[in-house]
């Protein structure tokens, strides 16, 4: 599988998980209305002449290859700075790589921290300005909250990213994934794997919820900004490695 200068993921698809399922971004614990497409879109840079070329992967990606021994960490980018880099120390010291998906409001809160992601080997996504409820906005306000956190990736790194993941809910809906493709997003980032880690349960909670679900290609989702999470970091990564599972960036997890 390659990238194409579009950022554009190509290679074999990976049916994504369909159902409506609570979020685990939001405090509000609505079911989202989308539901994951297990078909396999044809690449909108495709031309007459690529027909034979490797489909995409699907537009709303819950999970990676179950035939490889790895996973993603993904986590919602917010919080407190110090408890950000306390927790990519802790997977740094691992030899772990993360995915955060980052608000722009705390991109522009916190600007050092997105070159301090990128230089520990992990990647940055996006994940909404604001993080409001995406999938309740007319396309007008989903697409400016969409753009306005890619303008400051942008802006801070060279790069939007790869990935955007809708802001208080699971899977974003048809109007959220219009939005995100007009923004330059070929696919939004879902997850498998809930850890339930920001209605604080405690560490011993929040990793037992990872590992009874994990398994190869899960795409786990966490959060930065709870101690509870920095806590069950150690242990999580301990049992992924028991498993002979490596914690990689969505992008190896889809390559």
């Amino acid at each position: 599988m390659t990238i194409n200068r579009r950022g554009v993921l190509r290679g074999a698809a990976y049916a994504a998980t369909a159902g409506a399922l609570t979020s685990g971004c939001a405090p509000n614990g609505r079911p989202s209305s989308a539901r994951a497409s297990s078909a396999t879109p044809t690449s909108p840079a495709a031309s007459p002449s690529s027909a034979s070329a490797a489909p995409v992967l699907p537009a709303q990606i819950t999970h990676g290859p179950r035939d490889r021994p790895r996973v993603a960490l993904t986590f919602h980018g917010q919080g407190e700075p110090a408890m950000a880099t306390a927790l990519l120390a802790e997977a740094e010291r691992a030899g772990a790589r993360l995915t955060v998906m980052a608000v722009g409001q705390w991109l522009d809160a916190n600007p050092s921290l997105a070159h301090r992601i990128l230089d520990g080997g992990h990647e940055l996504g996006n994940h909404t300005q604001s993080h409001r409820d995406i999938d309740a906005m007319g396309e007008a306000a989903a697409y400016a909250e969409i753009a306005g956190c890619a303008q400051r990736l942008r802006r801070l790194t060279g790069s939007e990213g790869h990935w955007f993941r809708p802001s208080q809910t699971r899977l974003a809906n048809a109007l959220v994934e219009r939005a995100a493709r007009r923004a330059g997003y070929a696919h939004t980032l879902s997850y498998d794997v809930d850890s339930l880690d920001y209605t604080d349960p405690g560490a011993d909670a929040v990793r037992k919820n990872v590992l009874r679900q994990v398994r190869p290609g899960s795409v786990v989702s966490l959060h930065l900004g709870h101690a509870g999470t920095i806590a069950a970091l150690p242990a999580i990564l301990d049992g992924l490695h028991q498993r002979g599972l490596s914690a990689v960036t969505t992008t190896e997890l889809l390559t």
